[in-house]
């Protein structure tokens, strides 16, 4: 199935090297559920991931250096100029928060149906707390940024 996946994601222009890791991951979490013969750890490293990201997330707005800001300043070509600006330092803090909490969320819902092998529970969730938690983490954190900063500052910093 994982490799049908990969086809797909190829086909439609997905970057060979992300189809490739992602069909990695999914052999490496279905090798860790046959050695251990629960089907409940096929989701082992998605926790782990989860919990991972939740605390890299967090300790980025703690040392001042928002992972939102990081991505969106290397998107934009900024690098670290946003920094300097302590309105966006401040509204790409805030906004990483939306992002921490998806990782919280997730954990919240994953953790108990992990714990409690409750295989066809975690696909509907993994399913439901993908894509759509997604797109609601990105609108919602583009709300986050835009209030958090005065009127007239802009995302993109030209100098």
């Amino acid at each position: 199935m994982g490799a049908v996946v990969a086809g797909v994601r190829l086909r439609r222009g997905d970057r060979p090297r992300s189809v490739l890791i992602g069909l990695l991951a999914v052999c490496v979490a279905a090798l860790i559920a046959v050695r251990t013969g629960r089907a409940e750890n096929f989701f082992l490293i998605q926790v782990l991931s989860n919990a991972a990201s939740a605390l890299a997330w967090t300790v980025s707005i703690v040392v001042r250096w928002p992972l939102l800001g990081v991505l969106v300043g290397a998107a934009l070509g900024q690098r670290a100029r946003w920094r300097r600006d302590p309105a966006l330092l401040r509204g790409y803090g805030r906004a990483s928060w939306v992002w921490t909490a998806t990782y919280l969320l997730r954990l919240t819902v994953f953790v108990p149906l992990y714990l409690g092998g409750q295989v066809l529970a975690l696909v509907v969730a993994r399913v439901a707390l993908t894509w759509p938690l997604v797109a609601a983490a990105l609108a919602l954190s583009w709300v986050v940024l835009r209030r958090s900063l005065p009127a007239g500052t802009r995302v993109c910093v030209t100098r």
